[in-house]
């Protein structure tokens, strides 16, 4: 079934497709006008071609290697005989089979959702605002009439699916950067215009819209269930004859796709947990646009101001090598291009090039030490007369004095914590300042893979030195500690550090 689905579709791409396509579009075009059948002459004098007329051998070849592929049908042509020699020779009539006109409809849609030019529906929203208010109505009624409340939320879904795939295709292709980078200015200034006007006014409407529609939405929430499934029973008295659990799997499988159509609407809105509405989003993404917008138009004015174009350069320069005469030609205009002429003439004061001549290759040459100053900045030394040496000792004296004094402090915390044994946080007393933070870091580190209040941790520090186990105890007891800043105070845990190093 593959194969034959693939081979319907191997006109498109065949050596002559231009005239596959033209004839199926003869009989796309006859099959519109309830003509199911065609003649070849038909076909040559109804068809549209791009190319010279073609004979109507042309035509019959065709004809019968689209019968092959299965897009076309034929049968003999009995209703022309006029002698017996007509009847032997080989006449046929084609017309379209089921697996060609299913490929011409797909091709239509296809090229229609290319062409189509999406659009923000400001009149859906209205739409959408009206048809809320009336299922509220109808929910709110003594007795409800189920045919309008069906009707009403078939109408609903549909103008919101437009509303959703017109927007999703407009933002889709809202960011035309390379096209308006190619456009003449006033076109650019007139669309730029255009489209902020028209975003502006999608915008303001979809906010003072959005606020109604989602009260409206969670004023049915609590009757909006039962709704749907009466709805879904409804459509369900259609569905064909079976068995008691065919009619109920029927109205189940009707049920929960009104539902999926419902949550779609309510999360266009309302905010689904972490996630915004779909509203606002469109919001954010039609804002943005205009940004792009005018980043294009920057762009165009760049290059009209006269400012350098590398990748129009480069294509300048190509036409330049394309018109060489000869590989000699090409290596000068290579040189003269990039800068490959010796450099020699130029002092870097290294004396190792001194006596050189200019025409020496590189190659040839002994070695040069580039100061990296020389490649970061452009030139060797700094200008003005050169700084002063600063004897740093007395500093650095005192700076390996602060660290050592530092990795006293923090072995001496980790000597008063990382025992081995197991301690109640309540049994810590009072801890000085390198302690505490050296306690808070490692039970910041500890509480992240806490999966819930309760759960006991196990983790090496990012430093893989210490491993610490912390257990939870009763959610009655509590710990303090006393610090030089205050008072830590909260849950008791039973904690364990112990070092990892060897």
């Amino acid at each position: 079934m593959k194969a034959q689905s693939r081979e319907l579709f191997r006109h498109v791409s065949a050596d002559r497709a231009t005239l596959y396509r033209s004839i199926m579009d003869v009989f796309a075009s006859a099959h519109r006008q309830y003509r199911l059948q065609l003649r070849p002459d038909e076909v040559l004098n109804e068809g549209r071609w791009p190319e010279a007329r073609p004979r109507i051998e042309e035509i019959n070849t065709a004809l019968v290697q689209l019968a092959a592929w299965g897009n076309l049908e034929a049968q003999p042509d009995t209703a022309r005989v006029s002698s017996l020699s007509d009847f032997y020779r080989a006449r046929f009539i084609y017309r379209l089979s089921a697996g060609g006109e299913a490929v011409e409809r797909a091709l239509a849609v296809f090229m229609q959702t290319l062409l189509r030019r999406a659009e923000l529906q400001t009149v859906a929203l209205e739409d959408i605002t009206s048809q809320l208010q009336a299922l509220r109505a109808l929910a709110d009624a003594t007795e409800l009439d189920l045919a309008k409340a069906h009707g009403t939320l078939r109408d609903l879904v549909r103008v919101f699916e437009n509303l959703a795939g017109e927007a999703q295709a407009f933002m889709a292709g809202v960011a035309r950067s390379v096209e308006l980078q190619q456009a003449e200015a006033v076109a650019v200034v007139t669309y730029k215009r255009r489209l902020i006007d028209y975003l502006e006014r999608f915008m303001s409407d979809l906010v003072r819209r959005s606020d109604t529609i989602a009260r409206f939405i969670r004023g049915l929430a609590p009757d909006i269930d039962e709704l749907l499934r009466q709805v879904a029973a409804r459509e369900a008295g259609d569905a064909a004859p079976g068995d008691t659990q065919d009619q109920m799997d029927a109205q189940m499988k009707r049920w929960a796709e009104w539902r999926e159509r419902w949550q779609g609407l309510s999360g266009w809105f309302i905010g689904q947990g972490h996630e915004p509405p779909q509203a606002e989003l469109l919001r954010a993404r039609a804002r943005s646009a205009i940004p792009q917008l005018l980043g294009a138009i920057a762009a165009l004015n760049e290059r009209r101001s006269g400012r350098s174009d590398r990748s129009a350069d480069f294509r300048v320069l190509a036409g330049w090598f394309a018109t060489c005469a000869g590989d000699a030609e090409a290596h000068r205009l290579a040189r003269a291009a990039f800068a490959l002429n010796p450099a020699r003439h130029f002092s870097l004061g290294t004396g190792a090039d001194e006596g050189l001549p200019a025409n020496t290759p590189w190659a040839d040459a002994p070695p040069l030490v580039i100061h990296p100053r020389l490649r970061e900045y452009g030139e060797a030394m700094r200008r003005g007369p050169p700084a002063k040496i600063r004897d740093r000792g007395e500093e650095r004296a005192v700076l390996a004095l602060q660290f050592r004094e530092e990795t006293r402090q923090v072995e001496a915390a980790r000597a008063r914590l990382a025992t081995g044994r197991s301690m109640r946080l309540s049994d810590f007393g009072a801890l000085d300042v390198h302690a505490f933070g050296l306690f808070l870091g490692l039970l910041g580190e500890t509480l992240t893979e806490q999966a819930g209040p309760d759960a006991r941790m196990e983790r090496h520090t990012g430093d893989g030195l210490l491993h610490i186990r912390l257990e939870p105890l009763g959610r009655e007891t509590r710990a303090e500690i006393s610090t030089d800043h205050g008072v830590f105070a909260g849950r008791d845990h039973l904690i364990t550090i112990t070092r990892t190093e060897t």
